[in-house]
């Protein structure tokens, strides 16, 4: 019980501190980097699903034109 009550104090005493030497400042910068990875993210995400359509309709030309051929091979 003494373990978690120091604990809650000191998280009590960092956010203050946070608070106190500029934490809002430090908030909204994190917040402006974090919109600019999230841009970055969902660009990249298009690139990848676009990529992964292209692959996919590669992979599925291949399996049939190998499915063509395997019967003839067998004659």
């Amino acid at each position: 019980m003494i373990r978690f009550l120091l604990g809650v104090a000191v998280g009590v005493l960092i956010f203050l501190l946070f608070i106190y030497f500029g934490g809002g400042q430090v908030v909204k910068k994190v917040g402006e980097g974090l919109t600019e990875t999230g841009k970055r993210m969902e660009h990249l995400e298009e690139v990848i699903k676009k990529e992964g359509d292209e692959v996919g309709k590669d992979i599925k030309k291949k399996i049939l034109k190998e499915e063509k051929e395997v019967p003839k091979k067998g004659q």
